[in-house]
């Protein structure tokens, strides 16, 4: 079965999601929205708040699926990142964290967390 790149993307992030919960994170947001960026899942876990970034994705033919995040999406998700901020001034620390997925027929064969990213 072929999935679309939406289909995979929500895909990879409901399994993100969940993955995150069961890993004892509190999850604020899914698809939060600032202009046109999305940041994908914001989520909390010890005091510190996580803006989370998923990459889905069913073969490595191009690449793993962290490799696909350029420098251009890592602006757009600190401005958006600023954004949220200034309308909850109270999270004193946060972090920027990737979860790459590796799908086959829609379950995950693999789960990536990178934590604390910076470009």
């Amino acid at each position: 079965m072929n999935l679309s790149n939406k289909n995979k993307g929500n895909i990879g992030e409901a399994i993100a999601t969940n993955w995150l919960v069961h890993k004892n994170y509190t999850i604020l947001h899914n698809n939060w929205r600032y202009k046109q960026t999305e940041v994908d899942i914001i989520a909390t876990q010890n005091n510190c708040l996580h803006f989370v970034e998923v990459k889905t994705r069913t073969n490595t033919k191009f690449g793993l699926p962290e490799e696909s995040i350029t420098t251009a999406k890592m602006n757009a998700l600190k401005r958006a990142a600023s954004a949220y901020l200034e309308a909850n001034p109270q999270w004193k620390k946060i972090q920027f964290d990737v979860i790459a997925i590796t799908l086959k027929q829609q379950t995950a064969t693999e789960i990536f967390l990178i934590e604390d990213v910076y470009f």
